[in-house]
């Protein structure tokens, strides 16, 4: 069994003077130190999330993009129907992708053989000077290289074509873009001289490049697209010169939706 101590009897008188004594000696509390009852609180409203809208665009199409395309042979495209050169096929698919807009067919002022002084010729026998374009592009220079010219007249005509293209754009830079110029060295007919023909075009593409950024006009760069010959069996026209129908599918879907953005700015 546990140890037990015994209990011993106490007097309640004398348990009731010991308290009395006790309470006595306690300090009272000054009413200023005693805190108040703290209540807690009461959690805000909820807040709504921030509508970060649905990632469309909600910039408003224009009702009829009239479209002019400026260039040589590439723009007319060479050796392939004429729905399947790229100018035409950027119309397509922005009428895909804009369907309350009206596009009115690609105004095309562009030649087989034709440097930057020919297609400045060109312009001035059609006197475009006197319309004006929703849309205007501009793809140059093939055949300031492939003739030799030199780069330096290349680049005074070049940055005068500019000129002349946000002209007809109504002054909107933002309304004209620049395409790079292909490299036909990947192509049957420059395959045994592509190192210097490859050589020669970054001269003139690097050029086109700077005077078209300078200018604070949109530059599409699609010579990498042009270099996948031969991997790319379909990637040249029956002249083993000029690109396929196929080879301009893919410069448009490289760049149509940039142009969107410009009509939609």
């Amino acid at each position: 069994m546990p140890f037990l101590v015994p209990m011993k009897f106490v007097s309640p008188l004398w348990c009731m003077a010991v308290l009395l004594a006790l309470s006595a000696c306690t300090p009272e509390l000054e009413a200023d130190s005693v805190p108040a009852p703290h209540s807690p609180t009461p959690a805000p409203d909820p807040v709504d999330p921030p509508d970060e809208g649905t990632g469309e665009n909600n910039s408003t199409a224009p009702d009829t993009v009239r479209y002019l395309a400026l260039g040589d042979s590439y723009t007319i495209g060479e050796s392939v129907p004429s729905a399947g050169d790229w100018p035409n096929q950027l119309v397509d698919s922005l009428a895909l992708r804009l369907p309350d807009t009206h596009f009115t067919p690609a105004h095309i002022i562009a030649t087989t053989g034709w440097t930057t002084s020919n297609l400045s010729q060109g312009m001035d026998a059609q006197q475009i000077d006197t319309a004006q374009f929703d849309l205007v592009s501009l793809l140059i220079g093939v055949n300031n290289q492939y003739q030799g010219l030199s780069l330096e007249a290349y680049e005074l005509e070049f940055v005068q074509l500019l000129d002349r293209a946000v002209a007809l754009a109504g002054g909107q830079a933002d309304r004209v873009f620049v395409v790079s110029i292909p490299d036909y060295g990947f192509t049957p007919f420059g395959q045994s001289n592509q190192g210097n023909i490859s050589q020669s075009l970054f001269g003139f593409n690097t050029s086109c490049a700077n005077l078209t950024q300078q200018a604070g006009i949109a530059h599409y760069n699609i010579t990498p697209i042009s270099q996948q010959w031969p991997a790319a069996e379909d990637w040249v026209a029956p002249d083993g010169l000029h690109p396929s129908a196929a080879q301009y599918t893919a410069w448009v879907a490289s760049f149509v939706g940039s142009v969107e953005a410009q009509l939609l700015d």
